[in-house]
């Protein structure tokens, strides 16, 4: 006879601790939702070596959450250098540099084009195992959250009014979690994303990877010797076997990249120690140790879906995309906190059925849109290393030459990718059913730049506030009506949206020095710092606007409440 199942009972249960699923969690929790995590692996065990940059969005998010302070104090020592350098091998000649300030200065350099950002919090150059402990100990510290490691996520049934998930512990112990709601957010290989029938597809293949996790206690020194300054991604540029180094600790622990030319897609095919070399610039009596590898295929892969009924899907489970800048990581971050809020609305009452509908909506298009810019660059990136030739470590004046222009055009593509303001700032959610639009569009963006707006979709320009504090500081769990013009009566709207227990705050700054870009004497920010709504007056149809931002005008998938 079976013994009888462990029953516990949350809000919202999520599969999988990696970075996505404990920032979904932390969002939750932070809005006092009860959550439950299942997570494979034991405490304590690292994650693999895989993103190595946390995107100032992300940092804003993590800000919010209470954590920002303590991801930036981790990672790479505070005076090493956040550069991207260019080399003919990591010990090779250095062709260019793309400069970032290093923690220690990050938020008072001005020069770079790395610095200065419209944001409280700039970017941080971390490495996913110092990233995911951080992150691990805030969850676990915080009342409503509970992770159930060393536990292996099964199965999930669903009713009408709530999901049973299924796990089984480290001693093959039955455990059942009834929740309203279900949350996959276990990678690429999602076990949930495959129960609720979505399927990827797009560009299986667009470039195969070698990757090396390495103890080297001498490379650091022996490049200080040489005369060249550390970064914390270098390049290799030559033709023979280009690739990329990615500083771990700042001390002795690399990620190597080698990109397999085109072509080639056998990762046994390629001599691994001896491409380690090549791209190091060492030759065979220079000892290292091969801790880990994890060779990978870049690809462009999108789900048709991210939802069924009161299942869900986050991060790498819903798209898969060359790992360039830690693009994958931080879109998954924006999934989880866009479905956080909405989540956490639903289970309180004030969202209505219709509000859920606007995850699919809102992400499923924007991440759409940065997988092509990823999967473009990646094209770019190959292009590039496949031209360069034997001239980049040519003596006297012609090979000057070459090396400029490689400089050049090596620069003026990668700066978009390493100081993407676009990316981070510039997206905006243009067929919400949550959100009331206006006649005027938000600005395009590239993945380099874009145009601070304040039109509905967007996320609301930051600056700073007389006290010194920014913005997004004083913005309030649920939505907040930012009034530049007190004279405004919001009384009515702030009326309408008490009786369906919609949250609203009030934030008067007429006496602030705002951007132009806030020309409308009222805006509505959401509760992920996007804009809702704004205008100088209130709408006339009040009860129309309320139904809107709360949800009701979304299409009809969830069919009950949460238990």
């Amino acid at each position: 006879m079976n013994a009888e199942p462990v029953r516990l009972k949350a809000d919202v249960v999520v599969v999988g601790a990696g970075p996505v699923g404990l920032t979904l969690a932390m969002d939750l929790a932070w809005r006092g939702v009860e959550v439950i995590v299942i997570e494979a692996r034991p405490c304590g065990q690292p994650p693999s070596v895989k993103s190595n940059h946390v995107s100032a969005r992300s940092m804003e998010i993590f800000r919010r959450l209470g954590v920002a302070g303590k991801v930036r104090n981790a990672g790479l020592p505070a005076d090493y250098p956040n550069d991207v350098a260019y080399r003919t091998s990591f010990l090779g000649r250095e062709i260019t540099r793309i400069p970032i300030p290093c923690r220690a200065d990050r938020y008072t350099a001005t020069e770079c084009p790395d610095a200065d950002w419209p944001t409280p919090e700039p970017p941080h150059r971390i490495n996913q195992i110092y990233l995911e402990p951080v992150l691990f100990e805030h969850l676990e510290a915080m009342p409503a959250a509970r992770i159930l490691s060393a536990t292996t996520y099964t199965d999930f049934i669903e009713s009408g009014d709530g999901v049973v998930a299924r796990a089984t512990d480290a001693h093959g112990k039955a455990i059942e979690i009834a929740c309203a709601y279900l949350v996959g957010c276990d990678g690429g290989r999602s076990g949930v994303r495959k129960a609720i029938g979505a399927t990827l597809s797009g560009d299986v293949a667009l470039q195969h990877v070698q990757s090396s996790y390495i103890r080297a206690p001498r490379l650091l020194p022996m490049l200080r010797e040489k005369g060249g300054v550390p970064a914390w991604a270098s390049f290799s540029l030559n033709p023979e076997q280009s690739g990329n180094v990615y500083a771990i600790d700042g001390r002795e622990t690399w990620l190597v990249h080698v990109y397999l030319k085109p072509g080639v897609t056998d990762f046994e095919a390629i001599d691994r120690d001896r491409a380690i070399r090549t791209v190091l610039g060492v030759d065979q009596t220079f000892a290292y140790e091969l801790i880990g590898k994890e060779d990978w295929i870049g690809r462009r892969l999108m789900v048709d879906r991210m939802r069924r009924g009161r299942v869900f899907i986050c991060g790498d489970a819903s798209h898969l995309w060359v790992p360039y800048a830690g693009y994958g990581m931080n879109a998954g971050i924006a999934d989880a906190a866009n479905l956080a809020w909405l989540l956490a609305a639903r289970i309180a009452g004030w969202g209505a059925d219709g509000i859920l509908t606007a995850y699919e909506a809102e992400r499923l298009p924007i991440t759409e849109q940065v997988s092509h810019f990823a999967m473009n660059h990646a094209h770019a990136m190959t292009k590039a290393r496949g031209a360069i030739s034997s001239q980049i470590d040519a003596k006297g004046p012609e090979g000057d030459v070459y090396r400029a222009e490689v400089a050049r055009s090596t620069y003026d593509l990668n700066v978009q990718q390493y100081c993407c303001a676009g990316l981070n700032f510039g997206y905006y959610y243009e067929r919400s059913p949550l959100i009331v639009y206006d006649d005027e569009a938000a600005p395009p963006y590239s993945m380099g730049d874009f145009t601070a707006s304040t039109a509905p979709g967007a996320r609301a320009p930051h600056f700073t506030l007389n006290s010194g504090r920014s913005l997004y500081d004083v913005l309030g769990h649920g939505y907040t009506l930012l009034r530049f013009d007190t004279g405004a009566n919001v009384d009515a709207l702030l009326g309408a949206a008490n009786a369906k227990d919609i949250p609203i705050d009030v934030l008067d700054l007429t006496a602030e020095a705002a951007p132009d870009v806030y020309r409308h004497g009222l805006v509505l920010v959401r509760p992920d710092q996007h804009i809702a709504w704004r205008g100088d007056y209130i709408p006339n149809d009040l009860a129309a606007f309320i139904d809107a931002i709360r949800g009701r005008y979304g299409a009809e998938q969830s069919n009950s409440k949460p238990n």
